[in-house]
């Protein structure tokens, strides 16, 4: 399968682009950086560009199966517009090339997850993460109304523990506490999901 991966430099989107090459998969990846990659020069397609310019999303979105996104701010609390201008940017360009399945990561809490979340989980999300999930709210709802063949996936607390192999996935999950996941755990869904149907116009919830 062709694979482009958005959040490629980031830790949840390396690990689904090292899953994509030990399965055999071809996979471009879209970079601001591309010198972070340099240790995959010889294994992988590295477009230089912006995931929120549309002229950059296209260059690379073409002949592409799959989009798969793990764009994140990581520690920042200020969203800047990212999800919102890179949703933009993946459903212009996907309808210019013709690629239809996109799997995107979000974060569990944001929209209608939020409704199930325990008390701990909603003081954190209606706080310093409010700015973040609002943003990414709204770039979900661009998603679902895109036509696009999309799946969205809604992780609990990412961890940098290792895979463990087994998680529990629906499109609705019980919470208590402040449950986690790996991101080698999350991405191995993402991965699992743009080869498989079965998540295409789901929305899937994931924690350990």
């Amino acid at each position: 399968m062709n694979l482009l991966i958005l959040g490629a430099t980031g830790p949840t989107g390396r690990h689904i682009v090292d899953l994509a090459l030990q399965s055999g998969d071809t996979v471009t990846v879209l970079a601001r950086r591309p010198e972070a990659l340099e240790d995959l020069a010889d294994r992988v397609t590295v477009v230089a560009g912006d995931a929120t310019s549309h002229h950059d999303v296209a260059k690379a979105m073409i002949g592409q199966d799959v989009v798969i996104s793990a764009l994140g701010r990581s520690t920042s609390v200020r969203a800047d517009d990212l999800f919102t201008r890179a949703a933009a940017a993946v459903i212009g360009a996907a309808k210019e090339t013709g690629v239809a399945r996109l799997v995107w990561l979000s974060s569990f809490g944001v929209g209608d997850t939020y409704k199930a979340a325990s008390v701990m989980q909603k003081v954190a999300y209606s706080t310093f993460l409010r700015n973040i999930y609002a943003n990414k709210a709204l770039s979900e709802e661009a998603i679902r109304s895109s036509g696009l063949d999309w799946t969205l996936v809604y992780p609990t607390m990412l961890t940098k523990g290792p895979a463990r192999g087994s998680y529990l996935v629906g499109e609705r999950l019980p919470m208590k506490g402040n449950p986690t996941i790996s991101r080698a755990d999350v991405a191995d869904f993402l991965y699992k999901a743009a080869h498989s149907t079965e998540w295409t116009h789901r929305d899937a919830v994931i924690t350990d």
